[in-house]
Parts: C-alpha cells; structure tokens; sequence
C-alpha cells in the first residue's frame, strides 16, 4: 500500500509537472500580452489557422493629443504564428467581427505564414466610445489608434511589419502610411479610394466608360424599367422595408429611386454577372428581386450600423454621386445633390462641411515620397476611379489592376505573372 501510495503521489506530482510546463509554453504570448498595460482584458479564441489565438481590449484615448477628455476600449485581435514571423497589422476600416471566426485569415498571412494584429475601428461595434461624441472621429484619430497598438505589440513581434486593409480599410492603410510613414516596412492598401470630396466627381464618368457599351446599355435598360413599373413595384418595395423594419429620412418613394441610382454602382462593384440581369420582359417580382439584391435598400436606412462610415464619408473620406440624367423623366427627387447628408447622417451632422485637408495630405505624402507599397485594384470597380493609378514613375510604389476586377480584387485574383511579381516583391522587402 506504501509503494501504491508513493507511485501514486509520484504520478500525480509527473502530471503536475506536465501540465504546468505544457500551461507554460502555451501561456507564452499571453504572458506577454499582460504586460502591455493598455490592454486591459484578455480572452483565448478558437482559431483552425493559428497556434494561439486571443482578442484583448486596448485602452486608447478619444483624443491622443488631449488623453484628459477621456477614452475608449478598442478590440484587438491577435493571431500567433511565431514571434519569429513578420506580422501583419490589418486596419480595418469598420467592425471586427468577422476577424472572431475560428477559419479566419487573411491572404497575406496564409502567403506569408505571418502574425496579425487586427485592430478594429474606433466607433465600429464593440470599439465605439460611449457617449459617442462625433468629434473625436477622425482619420488622424484612427492612425493614432494604430499607432498606439503597434508601438505597444513590437514588444512582442520585433520583426517586419505590413499594414494591410481592404476597401475602407485600405484607406486607412493609406492614411496610416502619410500619418506615420516608418511605423510599418511595407504597406498593402487593396481597392483604396482617395476621394477629394462628399460627391467626388470621378465615378459618374467611371460608369459611363466601364465594361462595354452593349453591358453598359443593359444595366441602363434594367434601371428604366424598374422606374417605368414604379407604380406596380412600388408597393411590393415598401412591403419588403416595413416588413424588415427599416426606417428612412426620406420618403419611401425617394428611396425607391435612390436604390435605382445606386444599381449600377453596385453592379460593378460586386462583380454581379451580366446574365444576372432580367430582361426588361421579365415578370415584376423577378425585376424587383433583382433590384432588393442587388442595391438593398438598407443602405439608405437612418441609424444604420454604417452610421459611422457615412459620419466620416462627409467629413474627410469622401464618397460618391450619381448621374440622374438618363432616369429625369421618372424619377421623384429633382436632384441627387447632397443625397449622404439628408438621408445617412445624424441629424446634428446634417450641415457637416467636407474638410480637403486629409486628401491633400495623402497626395502630396505619395507625390513627394516612395514608401514600400502595393495597390490593388480591379478595372471595373467604381472605386477606381477615385483609386492612386495616377501614380507613375516610382521605385517602391506599385500599383496593380485586374483586367475585369471589382472591389473583390485580391493578390491572388491578379494574373498569374503579376501575382507572382507582388510576392517576389514583397519577399524581397522582407529580406531587406
């Protein structure tokens, strides 16, 4: 019984030691991550795609310039693949939400096999301050944000850095770069716009060159035919929003026609085949499914969980018009003029003034520098119009378009011979 007694207490104390060294080597990067003294929780997430996997919550102030006006808890996701590895910082531009997922990676990291750091934006979901004061949302704001987040976590990932966004994003990876050009080795903005105003003024004539003109006239055809049934589908239309309890700030007629002028930008932004389309023959409930699933009304709805986006779109970021002359004779708005401010912003921001200053910031960063960076484009994304493909002539600026692309243009959607070209350059960068 003595001997049972001692092998036993000799295997519980080998257990012990096991799991406790196993806990250790485990604990590693949560070790380090509690003693970054901005974070001030931190929870284990599952991941397919990563050894260790967490989302902290970062202290950061409203204002970095003024930390006494008070702060936030900003969500920072990390994913660990070696802190021997280059890491990648994504600049979201919204929610990070989908960044929980257990499968979730992004192009970059799978290519590169890399760390990242996932900094959600702030006034987006669990990163948004409370009482949400507008004025502390701001694109210098963001790229302090960011800042902050890397100069804490190359404590712990003391290699190469890549910035990374997609869309809003990717603008943010952008500003990031102008704000603060040495944070980061490489930047890797995909589909980025630099908009130069509220309705900027180069997507219009964008849509009237894309694709082909035989695409281009069915697109046209399909919006004339909805406004010309506007009495029959009207009523199905303000079904289909009550019963989704959307709110608007604009009659519901207006927003019919709304949704309309927004089809053919989102058509080409999301990629939607052209044999999608109905012909104009087509029976009422297959041109207005079409046209729900194409441009959704919820885009246009007060209090929308874009609110944010829309807040900064009319401030600094810029956004988009559309061209009503082809739809006049049908349409119940006179002008499209001023449309993001009366139907998507708050209504104390209603007389919010467009400010050029970040614009011109950006332009004359990318004119008079030549950072390490890689643009991604897709030919018939609207959002090329407004994208940096003026840049010509540099070193380490590269821009690459897909023939055909939309604003799902990626590194890996590229033809094959400029894929390879973007991953040799930015293995060569790494090296460096």
């Amino acid at each position: 019984m003595k001997n049972l007694h001692l092998r036993s207490t000799a295997l519980l104390l080998f257990v012990l030691l096991f799991v406790s060294i196993s806990a250790s080597a485990q604990t590693a990067l949560q070790e380090k991550l509690s003693k970054i003294s901005a974070i001030t929780e931190t929870k284990p997430l599952e991941s397919t795609k990563f050894s260790e996997k967490y989302v902290t919550y970062f202290t950061q102030p409203l204002d970095h310039r003024h930390p006494e006006k008070g702060s936030f808890r900003q969500r920072v996701i990390v994913a660990h693949a070696g802190f021997d590895r280059p890491t990648l910082i994504i600049t979201e531009g919204y929610g990070a939400a989908y960044a929980l997922r257990p499968g979730y990676f992004e192009e970059l990291s799978e290519m590169l096999n890399t760390n990242i750091v996932f900094v959600e934006y702030r006034y987006f979901l669990e990163s948004t301050p409370e009482p949400k004061d507008w004025q502390y949302l701001t694109a210098e704001s963001s790229a302090d944000d960011l800042h902050a987040v890397i100069t804490a976590f190359k404590s712990i990932y003391p290699g190469k850095w890549i910035a990374t966004g997609i869309s809003k994003g990717g603008q943010t990876t952008l500003l990031y770069r102008t704000f603060y050009p040495d944070d980061v080795d490489i930047s890797v903005p995909y589909v980025a716009p630099l908009c130069y105003g509220v309705e900027d003024g180069r997507h219009e004539p964008f849509l009237r060159k894309v694709s082909t003109a035989e695409d281009r006239k069915k697109i046209e055809d399909f919006q004339l035919e909805v406004l010309k049934r506007k009495a029959t589908l009207l009523p199905r239309f303000e079904k289909y929003c009550t019963e989704n309890n959307y709110k608007f700030r604009a009659p519901i007629e207006e927003i019919y026609d709304y949704c309309v002028l927004e089809y053919s930008f989102a058509f080409w932004q999301w990629c939607t085949p052209i044999s999608n389309i109905p012909a104009t023959s087509a029976s009422d409930d297959d041109l207005l499914k079409h046209l729900l699933a194409t441009a959704e009304p919820s885009y246009f709805t007060a209090n929308s969980p874009e609110e944010s986006f829309f807040v900064q779109a009319a401030r600094e970021l810029g956004y988009y018009g559309y061209d009503t002359r082809p739809f006049k004779k049908y349409l119940s708005i006179k002008s499209s003029k001023g449309y993001l401010h009366r139907l998507m912003l708050p209504k104390e921001l209603k007389d919010m003034p467009f400010d050029k200053t970040l614009s011109k910031k950006i332009t004359k960063f990318l004119k008079e520098n030549d950072p390490k960076m890689i643009f991604i484009y897709g030919s018939n994304d609207p959002w090329t119009a407004a994208g940096v493909t003026w840049l010509k002539g540099k070193k380490n600026i590269h821009v690459f378009i897909q023939p055909d692309g939309c604003h799902l243009a990626r590194i890996n959607t590229l033809p094959e011979a400029e894929k390879a070209e973007v991953i040799e350059l930015i293995n060569k960068w790494l090296q460096e």
